[in-house]
C-alpha cells in the first residue's frame, strides 16, 4: 500500500528524496528511473499516457512510496486512490528548477535540435524501451503538463508555480510536507515520525551526475538491445 506520494516535479530533489525515503524504510520507492527496462511497468504507464483509466493499486503494487514524474502529474488522482498516504512536495527556486530541468531531463528525453536529436533518433531505433519511455515523457510531461511549451521559459515557470500553489492549497495540512532537500533529514523525519539517520542526507543527481547517469543508461540500453533482439515486439 502506497504510504507517501511525492508531488514535486522532476529536478526538485526527487532523486534525493527517493534515496532518503528508502533509507527511512519507505522503499521500494517508485521514480521515473523505476521504468528502466521494466517492460510491464512501461506498458502500464504507456496505457495511461494514451488515455486509459489508471488502476493505481495495480500499477503501484509493492511500492511504499512514489516520487518524481510521471507520478507527480497524477497527484490528485493518487490522493483519492490512497486516502491515508502523506504527500511530500519537493520545491526549489523556480529559475534554478527550470535551468536544471532544461539542461538535464528535457535535453535527454526530448531533444529537438542538432546532434542530440540525431543521437536520440538512433537510440530510439535501437531500443524500443527507451523510445517508449521518451514517448511517455512527451505525452505526460512535455505535452500534458507543459502544453508543448516547455522551451518557453516564462510559461514553464508559471506552470511550475501554479503546481506548487495547487498542492499547497488542496492537500490537507496534516498530510503535507513542503520540503526543500537542502533542509536535510530534520523536517522529513519529523513529518514521518522517523528516527534521524546518523549519515548525511543523500544529495544526489546534480546536473553533471544526471548527464553521467544518462550516458551510462544509454550505453546499457544499447548493449541490452544487442543481446535481446526480440525486445521490440514485446513492448510496442
Amino acid at each position: 500500500m502506497l504510504e507517501i506520494i511525492g508531488a514535486g516535479f522532476g529536478r526538485t530533489g526527487s532523486y534525493s528524496l527517493q534515496a532518503a525515503l528508502t533509507r527511512l524504510g519507505y522503499g521500494p520507492c517508485h521514480h521515473m528511473s523505476s521504468l528502466g527496462e521494466d517492460t510491464a511497468l512501461i506498458r502500464q504507464w504507456a496505457a495511461i499516457a494514451d488515455g486509459d483509466t489508471p488502476h493505481w493499486q495495480q500499477l503501484l503494487t509493492g511500492y511504499r512510496s512514489a516520487v518524481d514524474w510521471p507520478v507527480a502529474a497524477y497527484w490528485r488522482d493518487l490522493l483519492d486512490a490512497f486516502p491515508t498516504a502523506k504527500v511530500i512536495l519537493t520545491v526549489r527556486d523556480p529559475e534554478h528548477w527550470y535551468d536544471s530541468a532544461q539542461e538535464s531531463i528535457y535535453r535527454f528525453m526530448a531533444p529537438r535540435h542538432g546532434s542530440a536529436a540525431l543521437v536520440s533518433w538512433l537510440e530510439n531505433r535501437l531500443s524500443p524501451s527507451l523510445r517508449r519511455r521518451r514517448e511517455i515523457c512527451r505525452q505526460i510531461i512535455w505535452e500534458g503538463t507543459f502544453s508543448g511549451r516547455f522551451e518557453d521559459r516564462e510559461h514553464a515557470i508559471e506552470v511550475y508555480q501554479r503546481h506548487v500553489t495547487a498542492v499547497r492549497q488542496e492537500v490537507p495540512p496534516d498530510r503535507l510536507l513542503v520540503f526543500d532537500v537542502r533542509q536535510g533529514w530534520q523536517p522529513l523525519c519529523t513529518f514521518l515520525a522517523a528516527d534521524t539517520p546518523a549519515e548525511p542526507f543523500p544529495h544526489l543527481n546534480d546536473r553533471a551526475s544526471f548527464q553521467r547517469m544518462a550516458n551510462l543508461r544509454t550505453r546499457r540500453t544499447l548493449m541490452l538491445r544487442r543481446t535481446t533482439p526480440g525486445e521490440g515486439a514485446a513492448i510496442r
